[in-house]
């Protein structure tokens, strides 16, 4: 097994990052997050890649945080950095899509919420178990959860600690959409052909007018579109000549 936590293979444009402690059920280590907020990192400077997939190695996403871990207590660079490197990857100015199979409990929920949306495999269980042994959530659940399903679903799955399935995660509108796990790796990458296919640039201009104005009343968030639109990209005309079967224009 490769000592590397956190791999990453690219298809096409588009950067698979893969949680890799499959012995370990993926369970999330302070190793394991340095990795991925390193991936990131990198992510902010390649142009190349205009899609990243987020999934686990073997039998599942993840089980959550190493509670072993957390017992012995980690040691971690700062207040909040698991917090931090979380948000970090939130706003990474490309669409970032949680391929959930299996186990995807407490932070590894954190962890997948982090991402633009879910897509669960049939077999994707869901739980929020801080709860249970005592904890609260610093990785961003309580603000994150509520946002996505609604404040009181949140309540309801964070105080009785309850598993969820596949299906009841997209009906509460926690997963976007199910795909059988035979058909898991296909549709993933069909997933990030689709979105490759787009322009990188509105994907950036969209994530960040979608996070500026989350939340605001309809009123000024309108306003902010207007007044801070991007504008269009530099790959307009030639995505518009391709449709039409006409050359853009040259500049005089």
């Amino acid at each position: 097994m490769s000592d590397t936590l956190v791999t990453r293979e690219d298809h096409d444009g588009c950067a698979i990052l893969t949680l890799n402690r499959p012995d370990k059920l993926n369970a999330l280590t302070v190793g394991m997050f340095r990795e991925l907020r390193a991936h990131v990192s990198d992510l902010y400077k390649d142009d190349t890649v205009s899609c990243v997939i987020l999934r686990g190695a073997g039998k599942c996403f993840s089980a959550g945080h190493d509670l072993a871990d957390i017992a012995e207590g980690e040691a971690v660079p700062s207040r909040g950095w698991h917090s931090e490197t979380l948000r970090l990857m939130e706003r990474l100015p490309k669409p970032v899509i949680a391929a959930v199979h299996g186990h995807c409990y407490t932070g590894a929920l954190e962890v997948a919420l982090a991402a633009d949306f879910i897509m669960a495999a049939e077999s994707a269980r869901f739980g929020d178990t801080h709860a249970k042994w005592a904890l609260t959530p610093i990785w961003g659940m309580s603000q994150r959860l509520p946002r996505r399903v609604g404040i009181a679903t949140a309540k309801r799955l964070m105080f009785t600690a309850e598993m969820i399935g596949a299906e009841e995660a997209f009906r509460i509108g926690l997963a976007e959409m199910v795909v059988p796990d035979a058909e898991f790796d296909s549709a993933i990458l069909k997933l990030a052909q689709q979105i490759t296919a787009n322009s990188a640039f509105s994907h950036a201009a969209n994530k960040r007018l979608l996070e500026a104005t989350d939340a605001r009343d309809m009123d000024s968030g309108l306003q902010w579109e207007v007044l801070n639109n991007e504008g269009v990209g530099p790959d307009m005309q030639a995505r518009i000549g391709a449709f039409t079967g006409k050359s853009p224009k040259a500049k005089k």
